[in-house]
């Protein structure tokens, strides 16, 4: 049985200010919640009916009823667990494989989407300007289906990261380069804008290669 305390833990963490005073998120379905627990990920607590209970050996998993899973839950048909995760210290950025830095993302789902392309594509690393949305609100852990358990993510200021490095770091602009007729170095930085403004101006002056994504008709062949 939930007690209010923990309903109104949970609920708190659909707010930024509470996920970092209590260093806490929530990640709900079988899939997302499992694959978490596999990886690098610290379980702090774990809230399920009795279908997930059968199919899990997981000391710390409470059982809970449905009614009491669809009080907590961020979805419009809760699943049958809800994990808390402890959020981990920023990660240290690796000076080796292609990292991509994101400008002012701020569509809770553009970045899920983008973190599990990251991790199809075999990104090295994601770096964050403190003005993206928060990786770990619930609508982006839920749209990430997962990827969030293998890609590294540090938030960071991008003009004192892009001003050190000496990695060349190539940026999506309107007038660069067809991306399909440049090749990217083993170690490169990857910089995406937002989705109103694209690469602010500050980030742009660091961008060391302009590349352009065409429009598929005229990609490659124009």
């Amino acid at each position: 049985m939930l007690s209010n305390n923990q309903i109104k833990l949970v609920r708190s963490l659909r707010q930024k200010k509470y996920r970092i005073e209590h260093g806490l998120f929530i990640a709900e379905g079988m899939k997302l919640v499992n694959e978490l627990i596999q990886s690098d990920f610290e379980l702090e607590n774990l809230f399920c009916t009795e279908d997930y209970e059968r199919v899990s050996e997981n000391s710390k998993c409470q059982h809970v009823t449905e009614k009491e899973l669809s009080r907590i839950s961020n979805l419009s048909t809760p699943n049958k667990v809800l994990g808390l995760f402890k959020i981990p210290e920023n990660r240290a950025i690796p000076g080796e494989g292609l990292i991509v830095v994101l400008d002012g993302i701020n569509d809770p789902g553009n970045l899920g989407t983008i973190i599990r392309l990251c991790d199809w594509f075999g990104v090295a690393h994601l770096v964050c300007s403190s003005n993206t949305v928060d990786c770990y609100n619930p609508k982006v852990v839920q749209a990430t289906m997962g990827s969030l358990a293998r890609i590294p993510i540090s938030y960071t200021d991008l003009e004192s990261y892009l001003n050190a490095t000496a990695t060349p770091v190539f940026g999506a602009v309107m007038n660069g380069e067809n991306l399909y007729k440049t090749t990217l170095s083993q170690n490169a930085i990857l910089v995406l804008g937002s989705e109103a403004n694209g690469i602010s101006e500050p980030i742009e002056h660091l961008l060391t290669h302009r590349l352009t994504i065409p429009r598929y008709d005229s990609s490659v062949l124009t």
